[in-house]
């Protein structure tokens, strides 16, 4: 089986949200894995990270298009983990990461995407987004204190603001894709048990202690919330132009194929192509040819 085969027998509809449609994160199941098992799955990851390294190879050559990737989760959700093994394979010299963490008082003196806009990828290159201008509609709105320190005149403080962001954001990434930057977002779907299960994990590893702050334990009282506001996020932010993946991401390894095969698909849905070379150029790569040839 091929990372295609899979796509086709997974079903990738089933984990993108339709725009406009009220999304209750309990219809989407964090442990699916569809028939597939670890060991296929590992197969099947390989296949993908060596297509994707192809695709990067050839997106960083016509230098046309840039994707940029947009992951979200929980704490312990992977999405650390699944960058690493997904981009495996990929030129670093066309790849940039970019964390998310709390704005610094120079970011809070701008607006709360200006920050983004300064790591968005160059044409040919793939950034990826650990975190993103998305938590200005999550964590922002689950923990209202951060929103007084963004410095916002009183009049922009009413009840829409959300509303309004979720407009600001859409018009973003519709002027992103109109310009070349193709956007994938994806949320690594963990149940609140797998998040248990792997704080503890952290805590009883001492090679993955530095991973934990009890200040994680005090965001997962805020589940709840979170959910709610990553929902209205959902229902409001899949666009046709920027549509949200819900990956289920308690397996690890099903979450790491599935977000790889769909990058995959969408670089091939692009039909990228080498630069044609004009007929001048040939003719000068046949006169270094023969230079070449007639050294001594």
């Amino acid at each position: 089986m091929d990372s295609n085969s899979f796509l086709a027998a997974l079903n990738p509809a089933s984990m993108v949200v339709k725009p406009s449609r009220r999304v209750k994160l309990k219809d989407f199941d964090p442990s699916f894995t569809g028939n597939f098992n670890k060991k296929t799955a590992k197969e099947l990851l390989i296949q993908s990270v060596e297509e994707l390294s192809s695709y990067q190879n050839v997106l960083y050559a016509q230098n046309t298009y840039a994707l940029l990737l947009i992951f979200q989760a929980m704490d312990a959700a992977g999405k650390d983990s699944t960058i690493k093994h997904v981009m495996s394979g990929v030129n670093p010299q066309g790849c940039q990461v970019f964390s998310f963490k709390q704005p610094s008082s120079e970011e809070l003196d701008h607006d709360y995407l200006w920050r983004s806009f300064k790591a968005l990828p160059e044409r040919g290159n793939i950034g990826i987004f650990n975190r993103s201008y998305y938590e200005e509609v999550l964590v922002v709105r689950v923990r209202p204190g951060l929103l007084d320190q963004q410095q916002l005149p009183q009049s922009t403080l009413g009840k829409d603001i959300w509303q309004q962001r979720f407009e600001e954001i859409n018009n973003f990434e519709k002027y992103l894709v109109n310009n070349g930057i193709v956007v994938m977002k994806f949320f690594l779907n963990v149940s609140k048990e797998e998040q248990k299960k792997r704080f503890l994990e952290r805590i009883d590893r001492p090679e993955k202690n530095w991973k934990f702050s009890i200040a994680d334990v005090q965001e997962r009282g805020r589940w709840k919330d979170y959910m709610a506001a990553y929902e209205d996020m959902f229902s409001h932010t899949s666009t046709d132009w920027a549509p949200w993946h819900i990956i289920p991401a308690d397996n690890k390894w099903f979450t790491r194929l599935a977000v790889a095969s769909l990058v995959c698909q969408k670089l091939k849905s692009l039909n990228l192509a080498f630069p044609v070379l004009e007929d001048n150029h040939m003719e000068r790569l046949h006169e270094a040819r023969v230079m070449l040839e007639s050294e001594e």
